[in-house]
């Protein structure tokens, strides 16, 4: 008996992000599909943009989680078409980035508060963050730097 597909979610709901743990590669909104094929597992995955360094350490991670839990017949694939954006974050997830000092995306450029202190008085500092997903910004309230997840 083969396991189920909504279990191979739940194993890779609680698979961390590595650039940014308090989100699961689930609500980042990196994992495409899981198709079970009786003990066959493959995991498709497409990455937040084509050059992510962080993908090698995501697919060892899916990797470990599933052959922890048993499942030893796994492949992850990737896909690269269509593009990742930032529309796939969870609602979940875009709560636990705010909560953990990154402000997550929103359409209108920018973003909406501070993560921290909540104030609207908000600046960018640079285009470039401490990943390329990410852009810098301080609040001119709290004084406080904070990364900003931009919108792909």
């Amino acid at each position: 008996m083969g396991v189920s597909e909504a279990k191979i979610w739940d194993i890779l709901d609680k698979v961390p992000d590595p650039e940014i743990p308090v989100i699961s590669v689930v609500d980042l909104g990196v994992i495409r599909a899981v198709n079970v094929n009786g003990h066959r597992v493959e995991v498709t995955v497409t990455p937040t943009y084509s050059g992510c360094p962080a993908m090698a350490v995501i697919a060892m991670d899916i990797d470990t989680a599933l052959s922890s839990a048993g499942i030893g017949d796994v492949s992850i694939k990737t896909q690269i078409a269509p593009p990742w954006t930032t529309d796939w974050l969870s609602a979940k997830g875009r709560a636990q980035l705010e909560a953990y000092g990154i402000a997550p995306p929103r359409e209108a450029g920018g973003p909406e508060r501070c993560p921290l202190c909540k104030s609207t008085q908000v600046q960018k500092v640079s285009q470039f963050g401490s990943t390329p997903c990410k852009a810098q910004w301080r609040c001119a309230a709290c004084l406080e730097p904070f990364d900003y997840f931009k919108c792909i």
